[in-house]
């Protein structure tokens, strides 16, 4: 039997891309988002499905490995595929390739089903039949050698972001793709221009809402970076970004 996948082939916009014409890693993770939910829907537990259930899926964890820069005038096609759950966690995994076939990064993502009453964890069985006919594919495109972010020792405040509506999702929460250019923005346009981004990791701990407003903390160490976003002084989110230089 053929192995699952939703494929789907992206023309990138202009707005997909930042000052130096590279995709953006929010745009990365919108498409990423994008094709999680066409796969969800037509598996039959997309959010048209199971929101008159009262569930969810909320994303916890996403690591992402990039092969290649994706620059102005590709177009890329996103293949992915959803895990056997394991523990109450769904994993999703994608491949992202040019029009050429040619390997551009490979992401892997971590995601609860949560009862939208309580935003509580629930079992997978509570999606009845639709998961236990779900043609789970047990294959990674990428596994971290850890998902843990550690905490950060010395980290200091850089900037502050005030949670606005556009960056709602329908669950009101700021959506998670937001957070790429909420921690970018901890960068300056010098300090990235050099430097490609090799890989990243993110961890969703608690949402936040419209008017919130995160302190966004940064420490820098040989070879990457560790931001925070805190609300009152718990940290929210993770973010750990490794670099390389270009030239390399």
């Amino acid at each position: 039997m053929e192995k699952y996948a939703n494929v789907k082939r992206y023309e990138l916009r202009y707005s997909d891309f930042d000052c130096s014409d590279e995709l953006k890693l929010s745009s990365l993770l919108a498409l990423a988002q994008e094709s999680a939910g066409l796969s969800a829907d037509e598996l039959g537990f997309g959010y048209a499905d199971i929101k008159p259930l009262d569930l969810g899926f909320i994303i916890v964890h996403t690591y992402c490995e990039i092969r290649r820069t994706v620059v102005l005038g590709d177009a890329l096609t996103v293949e992915t595929w959803p895990l056997p759950p394991r523990h109450g966690i769904f994993t999703r995994d994608y491949r992202i390739t040019d029009a050429h076939g040619a390997l551009c990064a490979v992401l892997s993502t971590r995601w609860l089903l949560v009862d939208l009453k309580t935003f509580s964890m629930t079992r997978p069985e509570r999606l009845g039949e639709v998961h236990a006919r779900c043609p789970y594919r047990d294959e990674h495109a990428v596994e971290p050698a850890t998902w843990k972010i550690p905490r950060l020792t010395a980290g200091r405040e850089v900037r502050r972001e005030t949670v606005a509506g556009s960056h709602m999702d329908h669950y009101m929460h700021a959506n998670n793709t937001r957070y790429a250019d909420f921690f970018l923005d901890c960068f300056s346009t010098e300090e990235l221009s050099s430097r490609r981004v090799r890989a990243f990791r993110v961890s969703y701990l608690k949402q936040v809402k419209e008017g919130e407003e995160l302190a966004l903390f940064r420490e820098d160490f040989e070879d990457h970076s560790v931001l925070e976003a805190r609300l009152g002084g718990e940290v929210c989110t993770q973010f750990c970004i490794e670099f390389e230089e270009k030239n390399q």
